[in-house]
């Protein structure tokens, strides 16, 4: 179903009206990841059309117009209770008094549920037959913290009068559509979205890697994920040690894991080539200090950091539509390099070689890059948002008017 036939009033009609939203996240920070920055950038775009209430554990933002609402976090560990209690508390607050209710995470309440992850279901069943099935649902059934997901995933993507459902890739939409059957019709694609910098010149190449503290000289490789090892950092490392000694490597992304990858980084004598920054508030300089992205992820349902460096004009090497989302959107060779292996360290040293050193395809891939990015702007992602949230708003209002009636 096209997101653009869902809504169920007319353009005029939308205008004038201006819904009063309750967005749900937990972490409502830049920092936080993909799936933060894409809320983030919704909430951007629509603050001035709408007045928008946003409720979060963690909230570092600040935007003209937007309301926050700190929800309390008793514990943050383990996950799984504080993602019921979230689940609870943010009903709590907003059972009444607003229009629609959109969740960016595991709720069994909210008008609007995008989704940014493969479903739980899907992780724990997808393949298992027989036995093995038989022996996945023991272990959900001993596990309160599997329990606790799946039964909140299953109401999360119940039917019910006015429900969306958002996914971020077509890949994701299928499986969606196997693990959740019931919910097929409410499903629509709204993929994230980037605003077009203006293109990078070579003065402002060199100011971002001097500000970061990269090289000044050489070619920059850029990685940027909260979860190396599920985006394939290990890979990238293995395939940075046999390329020429002015490659480096920038990594951004949760300072958690750095301890972890810089004992491979020392046992491959990679330390002066690869560069440790952390979480960045702005990720901007990041792109600007390099010359190409390498995202060998091994599940991403869609992959924002990749539209977000081809924005910039970076060329691309990233995971197959096996693998990550966007992918199926990029054609091999066009607008990226697409690694059918990403696990393969010589395939993507390969790929890295071909990106770095061919200057006529690093040159295509640059234009076909912008040419992909260009299409995806915000602008264009928000009035999608904001059509299912008419839908949404309508159902919601000829219920209540039904029951109004129907008590009389």
């Amino acid at each position: 179903m096209s997101v653009h036939l869902l809504s169920a009033v007319s353009p005029v009609n939308q205008i004038k009206k201006r819904l009063r939203i309750a967005v749900l996240n937990r972490t409502f920070a830049t920092t936080g990841g993909g799936a933060e920055r894409y809320s983030i950038a919704l909430v951007e775009q629509l603050a001035a059309r709408h007045e928008i209430h946003v409720y979060a554990q963690h909230i570092d933002h600040q935007w003209p117009g937007v309301s926050y609402h700190t929800v309390s976090a008793p514990m943050l560990k383990p996950r799984w209770i504080n993602q019921l209690w979230f689940a609870t508390r943010t009903w709590w607050l907003t059972r009444k008094g607003f229009d629609v209710v959109h969740s960016h995470e595991n709720t069994w309440h909210g008008d609007v549920q995008t989704v940014h992850v493969l479903p739980v279901k899907h992780n724990l069943f997808y393949g298992r037959k027989g036995w093995s099935r038989v022996l996945r649902w023991i272990k959900v059934m001993s596990s309160p913290r599997l329990l606790t997901y799946l039964v909140l995933e299953r109401f999360r993507y119940a039917k019910r009068p006015g429900r969306q459902v958002v996914v971020t890739s077509d890949s994701l939409r299928s499986i969606m559509d196997s693990s959740y059957p019931a919910c097929r019709e409410m499903i629509s694609v709204i993929t994230p979205g980037i605003t077009m910098p203006a293109p990078v010149t070579p003065l402002q190449k060199s100011n971002a890697r001097a500000m970061l503290g990269l090289p000044t000289v050489g070619r920059g490789l850029l990685f940027v994920a909260n979860d190396y090892r599920k985006k394939g950092l290990k890979t990238l490392l293995e395939a940075l040690s046999e390329l020429p000694d002015d490659v480096f490597l920038t990594v951004v992304g949760n300072p958690g894991q750095i301890s972890v990858f810089r004992e491979q980084v020392k046992i491959a004598s990679l330390g002066k080539r690869v560069f440790f920054l952390g979480s960045l508030k702005e990720v901007a300089p990041a792109y600007e200090a390099a010359d190409c992205l390498v995202h060998p992820t091994l599940e991403d349902t869609f992959a924002m950091v990749v539209l977000e460096a081809m924005s910039y004009g970076l060329p691309v090497v990233v995971s197959g539509s096996a693998y990550c989302g966007i992918a199926g959107l990029l054609q091999d060779g066009v607008n990226a390099l697409l690694l059918e292996a990403p696990k393969d360290a010589i395939r993507l040293r390969r790929a890295l070689e071909s990106v770095l050193f061919q200057p006529e395809l690093s040159k295509k891939l640059v234009q076909g890059a912008i040419d992909f990015a260009s299409k995806y702007e915000w602008s264009a992602m928000a009035l999608e948002q904001e059509s299912l949230y008419f839908s949404a708003f309508t159902v919601n209002e000829s219920v209540v008017a039904t029951d109004h009636v129907q008590r009389k």
